[in-house]
């Protein structure tokens, strides 16, 4: 599924992370930047040793904020990690905030590296507990709104959903809101 917004596209696909040839990919991270499960650990295993190499010089990353090393041995060249919101210890109000915070900020990240196209997956939704079915929507509000207001050099936002649930999670929201544009 994909839509247009202003010069640039947003697309939903299912699939690997890992295996997108985009500018950047986005990586889910923990605030220690060094590595974990799920995104993390397979951005880190299928990129290599250099991209924890560079992290360790970061100092860490907040939650809702967003820094940039190399791809290493990924087909992209650029990874962008951010860190999404623990659901359950925040509530869905400041959650919904933060989780907005993340995926902008990784826009901002790119934009700034003059980055044209960038993949994310579903931020939080894996061990950090955000409810597929509240995530989605919050997620590609941010992007769309990015995208509405932002002309920058980004062309390609492209969702990347690990499994059928969670992309039919995404469809249904971005299904729902090209609706309401």
């Amino acid at each position: 599924m994909q839509i247009q917004i202003n010069q640039s596209h947003l697309e939903l696909v299912e699939g690997d992370i890992t295996l997108q040839d985009t500018d950047a990919i986005v990586n889910a991270a923990n605030p220690s930047l060094l590595g974990g499960g799920g995104v993390d650990g397979a951005i880190h295993r299928a990129g290599g040793p250099e991209i924890l190499a560079e992290c360790r010089t970061l100092g860490g990353c907040a939650t809702g904020d967003a820094k940039i090393t190399t791809g290493g041995r990924l087909l992209a060249r650029r990874v962008i990690h951010t860190v999404g919101p623990v659901y359950w210890r925040l509530g869905a109000e400041q959650a919904a905030k933060l989780l907005t915070s993340a995926y902008c900020r990784s826009l901002e990240v790119a934009a700034e590296h003059n980055l044209r196209s960038v993949a994310f997956p579903s931020i939080s939704t894996g061990a950090y507990g955000y409810p597929l079915d509240e995530a989605a929507p919050v997620a590609l509000r941010a992007v769309i709104d990015y995208l509405g207001v932002h002309d920058g050099p980004i062309r390609l936002v492209r969702f990347v959903l690990y499994d059928r649930q969670a992309y039919q999670a995404y469809e249904q929201a971005l299904a729902q809101l090209a609706s309401n544009r």
